[in-house]
């Protein structure tokens, strides 16, 4: 569907509530999986996320921030 589309049919549905719910809820992009569900709290990253403690930062901002969260570097 095309961006004019798309209007014409939330006109038509502005004087019909249920079915514009309903359009809404089926129409959405919303993406409760994957990997691009799961963000840096930190940089919003998605690429290198370490989940492992319940961490959720990327790689980059596990290494500036590792010690303040106590962890010790080995090696």
């Amino acid at each position: 569907m095309t961006y004019s589309s798309f209007t014409k049919v939330f006109k038509q549905l502005k004087t019909k509530p249920a079915k514009l719910a309903k359009y809404k809820k089926h129409n959405t992009p919303t993406k409760t999986y994957g990997a691009l569900k799961r963000k840096c709290t930190r940089c919003g990253t998605v690429r290198a996320h370490i989940r492992k403690y319940d961490i959720n930062l990327c790689r980059r901002c596990f290494r500036d921030i590792a010690k303040d969260l106590g962890f010790k570097k080995y090696g």
